[in-house]
């Protein structure tokens, strides 16, 4: 066996090393694991090495339990540390290793700056800028100023630039960075006219600044200026046709360039991708001379993007080094059709988890309504952003389990306007109105602004609560926020007003629309119909159609639950008559309830039971609850029976149907069968819901219950009513019977 030289093996460790160092920045980390596993000799550069890999592909665990093994550790794997924790957004444990450290130079200094500068916790920097032992070189003065820059503080960044003993290129594009990357292109522009030399990146800069506000005129104009654009440029300038469609000329530039790399190459990939050019996107991705993970990720990203799912897990299979951005892409496919089977196998594959693929599995969950699986998912997740929170929250309003909503809401550490939007939002869809208005305060009080989303959700409380005087207080601070040009908002204003009985605000508001869309319309159309304006409503209708909007089904409930309500019978079936005829929309069950409400109303109760036997889909209940209500304003037993007895089939369990039907029978003079309902109804253990009201008392919304003892003087408010009742009865005003039971049991309103 032949012995090697101190020599050989010294440089055969180089050589590995070398190797490791590579492979970990060209992302295949299961390669430098490898070799490193398979080494007979390390040495302290191996073992840097090896972190940096680990940390640069996101094993931060794994680059942390290496570093704690070292059998001798420098001031580089130190450092190296650091970087890593930089590389993966973790600052806190950065700043223990910096602590920890038995001895540091400017390069750890400036690592832990950097660290907090691009977290955004500026004051820390300045902190430690401030406390830095040695002199400043100029990367520590471009992290303090690309910082501030970057934060959009302007002025701090100018302060450092201006206070800075030797400036460099580096510190006049960190300032226009800020400029570019805030979208402040006047500003951009003028600091760039004052430079007093410019490189490539001065130019990309700007050009991407450009791109990213949609200004793609001053980008082409740029690009041309450019003296020797480089890669960058040319991908900037192709990305930005790519993101407002102009395909063929981002082709064009593809064609154009000079030289190509895997990234020119993944620009026009992506740019078929987004486009939906899935051809084009297979037969580029075949045709490239070389691939990245990037590559391969985008490929599969357009597979998913066009629904070719199996497709997609096929190229994931033959993925040479799978990451976790591909495998985040593949499961979005699944969740976003609702195959989570599927999407938790890839999850349990992964081996380097980041914030997405847990979100992405935890939204997945949230959407199928399986909040016990999403709940469990977020509970292992040990680094968690806002989004994580915020989809947490959602996903337990749209199953109608506010308390969990909440409660995660209250475990958060910092909420964004998004995070209250989602608390807000649930309350509204769940019917807690009071709890959504009351949140929009606390929002207020907490410094956080109301956005569009906003308003629109407290508008639409606002609506369900009939609470005027406080959606005129919403409607104030809408026009003082400055988004009275809103069309959501103001959609959700003209809702509001309508609900409210204020039918001339909601029209100016609705004047008001520069380019209204069908909602607006709708929004006006269904106030009409809410009010009983059914004249008003079908001229909208009719005016709406010569402005070339073409109507909806919102449209057609709206305009025939305004006939119905206006006894505008023979004008709402032309207009039901049209909606299948002209405008070719398959009617729904709202439709036909509208319907049988219309002829119904009429005292046309064969035609309304013949479309009801007619119908092409199956009644529902709202149907036969307005077949059945038909029937006991015309006291028609015949079709009130029928009409009942199927209403009991579809719904079973809700209450008020028994009590229509008890009116109906009570109307009568059927108290035989009243009672039979009753006992009915103790027999399946069925409780009415008590009613609630609420009225609005100097600018606050109370709710009152039936039998609430929280509120004063309830004992005298349900003796005044019953004594009320009593006289009510004996002048005959209404028929059901009295029952000697407690208050909220015998009153039947609905």
């Amino acid at each position: 066996m032949k012995l090697r030289s101190i020599g050989e093996r010294g440089s055969q460790v180089f050589n590995q090393n070398l190797k490791i160092t590579r492979l970990g920045k060209s992302g295949r980390i299961d390669e430098a694991i490898k070799i490193f596993s398979q080494m007979a000799q390390r040495n302290t550069v191996t073992y840097n090495s090896m972190i940096s890999a680990y940390a640069k592909n996101g094993r931060v665990g794994n680059a942390r339990h290496l570093f704690d093994q070292m059998p001798h550790r420098n001031l580089v794997s130190w450092n190296s540390m650091i970087a890593g924790y930089l590389h993966n957004d973790r600052v806190e444990e950065a700043y223990r290793l910096f602590v920890d450290m038995p001895e540091r130079d400017l390069y750890s200094w400036t690592l832990m700056i950097t660290c907090y500068t691009r977290n955004g916790e500026l004051e820390k920097a300045k902190e430690l800028f401030n406390l830095l032992p040695d002199k400043r070189d100029a990367v520590c003065w471009n992290a303090m100023i690309a910082g501030y820059a970057k934060k959009g503080k302007f002025d701090d960044a100018k302060r450092f630039f201006d206070e800075m003993p030797a400036k460099n290129l580096v510190s006049w594009n960190s300032i226009l960075a800020g400029y570019t990357k805030n979208g402040e292109m006047r500003l951009g522009v003028k600091f760039f006219e004052e430079m007093p030399e410019r490189n490539v990146v001065s130019w990309n800069l700007m050009l991407d600044g450009f791109v990213e506000v949609g200004d793609l005129d001053s980008a082409w104009l740029f690009f041309k200026q450019i003296p020797d654009p480089n890669v960058v440029s040319w991908v900037t300038m192709l990305c930005g046709f790519a993101q407002i469609g102009k395909i063929a000329r981002a082709e064009d530039l593809f064609k154009q360039m000079p030289s190509r790399n895997v990234v020119s190459w993944n620009a026009m990939l992506a740019a078929y991708v987004r486009d939906h050019q899935i051809d084009k996107a297979i037969k580029i991705f075949r045709d490239m001379p070389e691939m990245d993970s990037v590559s391969w990720t985008t490929m599969i990203n357009g597979y998913v993007r066009v629904g070719k799912l199996d497709e997609a897990r096929q190229l994931l299979n033959r993925m040479p080094y799978r990451n976790t951005a591909a495998q985040t892409a593949m499961m979005s496919g699944y969740v976003q059709n609702g195959r989570m089977d599927e999407a938790s196998q890839i999850f349990n594959q992964i081996a380097i988890y980041d914030v997405v693929c847990w979100n992405t599995m935890i939204a997945g969950y949230a959407q199928c309504g399986k909040m016990v699986e999403a709940q469990s998912i977020f509970r292992k997740m040990i680094n968690k952003d806002i989004v994580s929170w915020n989809t947490m929250i959602t996903g337990y309003a749209q199953v109608g389990q506010m308390d969990k909503a909440l409660k995660i809401f209250e475990e958060m550490g910092e909420r964004s306007i998004v995070s209250w939007n989602s608390l807000i939002t649930g309350f509204v869809q769940n019917g807690l109105y009071l709890d959504a208005l009351k949140s929009i305060v606390l929002m207020g009080q907490e410094g956080k602004r109301p956005d569009e989303s906003t308003f629109a959700c407290g508008l639409s409380a606002c609506a369900n609560l009939a609470a005027l005087q406080v959606g005129k207080q919403l409607h104030h601070l809408v026009v003082k926020g400055g988004y009275v040009n809103d069309l959501f908002v103001c959609n959700a204003l003209i809702t509001m007003y309508a609900k409210c009985g204020r039918l001339t605000n909601a029209e100016l508001v609705f004047e008001d629309i520069n380019h209204g869309d069908i909602v607006s319309w709708n929004s006006l159309i269904s106030g009409y119909a809410l009010n009983g304006n059914g004249g008003e409503a079908v001229e909208l209708f009719k005016q709406m159609l010569i402005e070339g909007v073409n109507p909806d089904q919102v449209t057609f409930v709206g305009v025939l639950s305004a006939c119905s309500h206006s006894g505008l019978v023979e004008w709402g079936l032309e207009i039901f008559t049209s909606m299948t005829e002209v405008y070719l929309i398959e009617p729904l069950a709202e439709h036909y309830a509208c319907m049988v409400d219309l002829l119904g109303r009429a005292g046309r109760l064969e035609e309304a039971f013949e479309m009801v036997s007619n119908m092409k889909i199956k009644a529902t209940a709202r149907i036969w609850g307005a077949l059945l209500g038909a029937s006991r304003i015309h006291r028609n037993l015949k079709f009130g029976k029928y009409a009942s007895k199927k209403l009991l089939e579809v719904e079973p369990d809700k209450a008020s149907n028994y009590v229509l039907l008890s009116n109906m029978h009570a109307e009568a003079g059927r108290w035989d069968k009243v009672e039979k309902v009753r006992v009915l109804m103790k027999e399946s253990s069925m409780e009415k819901q008590p009613g609630c009201s609420w009225i609005e008392v100097r600018n606050q919304v109370h709710a009152f219950l039936f039998d609430d003892p929280v509120q004063p003087r309830t004992a005298e408010l349900c003796s005044v009513l019953k004594s009320l009742t009593t006289e009510m009865r004996n002048t005959s005003y209404f028929l059901t019977p009295y029952v000697d039971e407690p208050f909220s049991t015998y009153l039947l309103a609905p």
